[in-house]
């Protein structure tokens, strides 16, 4: 596969708008946008596998691009907003607010053991409801 062109990454960059962002994302768009979305941190991993494991049928081009942005973040920048140890600043766009909510919905990360961590090898860690 060939090197992103200056003018793709820039293109991938430009926040889309109207009924281009809310165009479903295709195959491809998805497997790139996971691609993307590989962290280095375990528990990162685990929200954002979460994510696609209940969003990924329903993923708009506008919510690719938030999740996009949030992935430019540092790792533990990202998991203290998905935390919610820290909140978004002012000028935040809906799309990257709605995916944070998107991926901080349902089951989260926290302290103690866990059955699907701990097969693992991570017995500090367990899943629980919100």
């Amino acid at each position: 596969m060939d090197a992103p062109r200056p003018a793709e990454e820039e293109a991938c960059r430009a926040r889309p708008v109207g009924t281009v962002a809310q165009a479903r994302l295709d195959a491809r768009g998805l497997s790139k946008l996971k691609w993307r979305c590989r962290r280095g941190l375990l528990e990162n991993d685990l929200f954002i596998e979460r994510f696609f494991s209940v969003h990924e049928a329903d993923l708009t081009v506008g919510h690719a691009w938030g999740l996009h942005m949030l992935m430019d973040l540092a790792d533990n920048d990202l998991l203290d907003l998905l935390l919610k140890r820290k909140e978004p600043g002012a000028e935040t766009t809906e799309e990257v607010r709605e995916v944070l909510e998107m991926l901080r919905s349902g089951r989260h990360v926290s302290c103690g053991g866990g059955s699907r961590l701990r097969d693992q090898g991570h017995d500090n860690f367990k899943e629980t409801r919100q």
